[in-house]
């Protein structure tokens, strides 16, 4: 297969999700140059799920194999082991190689849901990283200095609030730049967290006398409550999630993430999304009916338009089965406020004693998460639509 060199085609792959290029004229010189290039991607099994976070990588990674580009799929089973603390605010713990082994059975499969087959390499890193000789790695770490790691973000935080800091973690950038040495990338992309650990592949990859990767840095997605998707905070909408499950969840998310989602876990053509987004500001279409077809679209992509179709109706049938009216009133509200004291504004209850009532009667719920309330102060970090008791209905956004 020729490689594909159209330029409109190569500047919106570097301008959708992207949040930064590292030689972005270097980047668009080689896409352009009709050279068959091979794209780096990594990926630890600290968990058995890949989720709609690390998904955004893959769509861009199938975005540039569609052009004609091999991607490296490296799977970290020695990486994982070790931990990255890139975007986490205390120390990792290290996993055992049963538990990674345990976590990497399905990715392969997982990752194929968006990769195709064809000009697709899958390695291992613990085929050169166990066997790095220990005055290897002293030669590898004398690339870099102990003021490089500290003036990273997350670590310079962890420091000042006086938090454990293991040598371990230093090691990791060493691990993720040598992949790039071993693999010979010609690009490396990944999320933003993953800066540093990028650029020391450009730096290792310079020191063993090679070309430097080029990187490309795709945005970071909210997960179901707002905050960053993360397995480790149960945020996630996973890729083996069962669509009813998938798009419950996607209809659970906050609307102001509709568009955001749109470009990132999605192939709508920007055009469209863009049209959408416009919509949307104008209010000339409903968020609700806007987020059904966001459901849809990651539904289908995950298990095909056939039960993406059967869990848009299954869901519908549920709001209606159960009474929730279509057009509700959207209030829009900012995240952290208790739900009684929303409610009570909204003139739903009559009084605090009747909102602890209706709570202790387990008879107020998020009809999209099917979450029952249970807390008479519970403070509201997701939108969602609330019925209170039998005939009261609510649809409430979490502004940010």
């Amino acid at each position: 297969m020729a490689v594909i060199t159209d330029k409109k085609t190569i500047d919106e792959i570097l301008l959708r999700g992207v949040a930064e290029v590292i030689q972005k004229d270097s980047l668009r010189s080689k896409l352009l140059s009709g050279k068959k290039l091979r794209i780096k991607f990594g990926i630890d099994p600290t968990s058995p799920n890949i989720h709609l976070g690390r998904a955004v990588a893959l769509l861009k990674l199938r975005a540039l194999q569609d052009l004609g580009h091999t991607i490296v799929f490296i799977v970290g089973d020695f990486t994982g082991v070790i931990g990255d603390t890139s975007d986490k605010e205390s120390e990792r713990p290290m996993l055992t190689s049963k538990e990674v082994k345990k976590n990497m059975k399905s990715y392969i499969a997982q990752a194929k849901k968006i990769l195709s087959t064809k000009n697709l390499e899958i390695h291992y890193n613990s085929k050169w990283l166990g066997k790095l000789r220990y005055d290897e790695i002293g030669e590898q770490a004398d690339a870099f200095s102990l003021a490089d790691f500290i003036s990273r973000e997350n670590i310079k935080k962890r420091l000042e609030a006086g938090s454990r800091i293991s040598l371990r973690e230093v090691f990791y950038p060493l691990m993720q730049g040598q992949d790039s040495v071993a693999v010979s990338a010609d690009i490396e992309l990944g999320g933003t967290d993953q800066k540093f650990n990028m650029l020391a592949g450009r730096r290792l990859q310079e020191r063993a006398k090679r070309q430097p990767q080029d990187i490309l840095m795709v945005n970071l997605i909210e997960g179901t409550d707002g905050r960053k998707m993360s397995s480790s905070w149960g945020n996630t909408i996973d890729l083996l999630d069962e669509p009813q499950n998938m798009f419950g969840k996607i209809m659970s998310l906050n609307d102001p993430l509709i568009v955001k989602y749109f470009i990132h876990c999605t192939r709508v053509p920007m055009a469209e999304v863009e049209v959408i987004q416009q919509a949307l500001k104008g209010n000339t279409i409903n968020p609700r009916d806007a987020k059904l077809k966001l459901a849809q679209e990651i539904t289908a992509l995950y298990h095909g338009e056939k039960k993406a179709l059967q869990a848009r109706n299954d869901f519908i049938n549920t709001f209606a089965k159960r009474g929730a009216p279509a057009d509700l009133k959207e209030e829009v509200v900012e995240g952290g406020k208790e739900l009684c004291d929303i409610i009570l504004s909204l003139g739903l209850v009559a009084s605090k004693t009747e909102w602890r009532r209706l709570v202790l009667g387990r008879a107020v719920e998020n009809m999209e998460t099917g979450e029952i309330i249970q807390d008479y102060n519970f403070k509201l970090e997701q939108g969602g639509i609330f019925k209170i008791g039998k005939k009261r209905f609510v649809k409430i956004a979490v502004r940010g």
